[in-house]
């Protein structure tokens, strides 16, 4: 009947809080807290098949290591300023994932990699518009991005 009893509690408690303590209040924030609750347990995701539990480090390591290269990459660009002139770019990436939760952690991952930001999903197209900093070859970036995180990805949750 309560999917999540502790936040109904909340919305009750902060109902209150927000207007008088009345017995109509009690039962209007009663109501609205149950409802919330449903809402939250509809938008809940299904949870990941993970098919492969061994690639997690390997994935973690990659993501670390790369994350390590690119703040230095940054760095070094920030402290070269004008001296090296660098070009800004949007990709637009397509990806095989599918996984609400596979698409949150790439999401992670790029936007944790200084210099590389996810800024849209299109669910259509099955394609991610990235935002690189210093885009140089935009093919190896597609395919460093498909080949070191998407493969991953993909043979970790099914």
């Amino acid at each position: 009947m309560i999917p999540h009893p502790v936040l109904s509690a909340c919305l009750v408690i902060m109902w209150l809080l927000l207007n008088d303590f009345t017995l109509g209040h009690l039962l209007l924030g009663s109501v609205v807290a149950v409802f919330g609750g449903w809402a939250l347990a509809s938008l809940r995701p299904d949870k990941p098949k993970i098919r492969k539990w061994h690639l997690i480090p390997k994935l973690a390591f990659l993501v670390f290591v790369d994350i390590i290269r690119s703040n230095a990459a940054v760095a070094l660009l920030i402290v070269q300023g004008k001296r090296r002139p660098h070009t800004s770019g949007f990709i637009r990436l397509p990806l095989e994932i599918e996984h609400p939760m596979a698409l949150a952690a790439m999401a992670v991952i790029l936007t944790s990699t200084p210099g590389s930001a996810w800024l849209a999903y299109d669910s259509r197209k099955k394609t991610v518009l990235i935002h690189v900093l210093d885009l140089v070859d935009e093919e190896a970036w597609i395919a460093t991005v498909k080949h070191r995180y998407e493969a991953l990805l993909l043979e970790i949750i099914g």
